[in-house]
């Protein structure tokens, strides 16, 4: 290692080291807030468990209101591992935080009230230090639907139930996963994030329609390498932006340009395109980074993604929609009924994409109701919030039984 990548290293040592510590700090300093455990009927029923860094928070963030609804029910707590991720989410989160930087933290949560259900938002390894004690069941909820192979990883063999979208995705597990009964393990949910109102952080032009291009990271692996803001996106944002008909909301995934330096090339380059290119009474151009996943579903007109949680999200609007087709071969796609039904952007295709979504936007058989259907059920106002409502409950109810 040449001096200058050393001299890096131990920078980012010290500062990892040093923000750990203050951390540690700020939870000593204030025990209550992060070890609080009820007495008697307020004692926590459900825990929503998180031992990742903040980096991935976005993958907790979606469940904040459909568990908060739930804590009406069932009081539920958020258990996390990492010192700074339990300062940072005493600040943003709704629900109650309980930090368990050890099995035995845990232990001591487990003793004293009644958690009969656990549920998961990704496959972190140390979910399995959670899942050696059998008491309450364990659910993976995960972080959205997608056609991604993460969604048939043969972890979910692990947890006792999986909270599934729809049939497609049971159908998705019947077709990958050996020596697994999906219609016994999945319970079909819905989406309950969209039965949750999302305040806008920022106003678009209302004399323009809004596009909004939000692609997926560049994966860390060959077969995950789903990611478009290079391939496809730099060449089709420079197109609309010169056509100037359009807002465009912008919305890379967390962990983009982790991985890779040209992918993340690309994503100054865009902000460095929409900063220079905003003008009075022009369309309006929002590189987003905000927390809030929910607010462009209302914003946005139309929606190019990536094969991703982002396209399923979408579809349930019943809005025109676009999905990259990944320029990496080693790509693995799942031939879905959703990535054969809506229109496909390759990346050769993208400096024309103004072109194509006018023509989508203009066109008027957007009816993907059965589609829809296939892949989160009845999506009438409420009907998937209360779907996971009523499926929790009853895990809950049957570990008060079986306990």
């Amino acid at each position: 290692m040449n001096p200058l990548n050393a001299a890096k290293t131990l920078s980012t040592i010290v500062g990892n080291i040093r923000r750990k510590r203050n951390a540690i700090q700020a939870i000593n300093s204030s025990p209550l807030a992060f070890s609080y455990l009820p007495n008697g009927d307020d004692r926590f029923q459900a825990a929503l468990y998180f031992a990742d860094q903040m980096v991935n928070a976005y993958q907790l963030r979606q469940w904040y209101e459909p568990m908060r609804m739930l804590a009406k029910q069932a009081p539920v707590v958020v258990l996390v591992r990492n010192p700074e991720t339990a300062v940072a989410l005493r600040d943003e989160c709704p629900l109650p935080i309980f930090f368990a930087p050890a099995i035995a933290d845990i232990e001591t949560m487990l003793e004293s009230q009644r958690i009969e259900t656990v549920f998961y938002v990704n496959q972190n390894i140390r979910n399995f230090q959670m899942m050696r004690f059998n008491g309450p069941a364990h659910v993976f909820v995960s972080h959205g639907e997608s056609e991604k192979s993460y969604m048939w990883s043969n972890q979910l063999k692990a947890y006792d139930y999986v909270f599934s979208a729809g049939q497609a995705a049971r159908d998705r597990l019947e077709k990958n996963l050996s020596r697994y009964n999906a219609a016994e393990r999945t319970k079909l949910i819905g989406r309950p994030q969209i039965d949750v109102t999302y305040p806008a952080p920022v106003q678009v032009n209302q004399n323009f329609k809004t596009v909004l291009y939000a692609p997926t990271w560049e994966g860390d692996r060959p077969s995950m390498s789903y990611g478009s803001a290079l391939s496809h996106g730099l060449p089709m944002l420079k197109a609309l932006v010169a056509e100037g008909n359009c807002n465009i909301i912008f919305r890379p995934h967390p962990r983009s340009g982790i991985n890779n330096r040209e992918y993340k090339t690309a994503l100054h380059t865009i902000r460095e395109l929409f900063e220079n290119s905003q003008r009075v009474g022009s369309p309006s151009y929002f590189y987003d980074e905000t927390d809030s996943w929910g607010w462009q579903w209302t914003a946005a007109d139309v929606c190019v993604t990536d094969i991703s949680a982002v396209a399923y999200d979408w579809l349930a609007t019943g809005k025109p929609i676009i999905v990259t087709k990944p320029s990496n071969p080693q790509a693995e796609i799942d031939e879905s009924p959703a990535l054969m039904k809506v229109p496909n952007l390759t990346a050769a295709e993208a400096k024309n994409a103004g072109t194509i979504i006018r023509g989508l936007m203009e066109a008027t058989n957007h009816d993907f109701y059965e589609l829809v259907d296939y892949y989160f059920g009845d999506t009438a106002p409420g009907a998937s919030m209360q779907r996971f409502i009523n499926e929790s409950m009853a895990i809950i109810s049957e570990q008060r039984q079986t306990t």
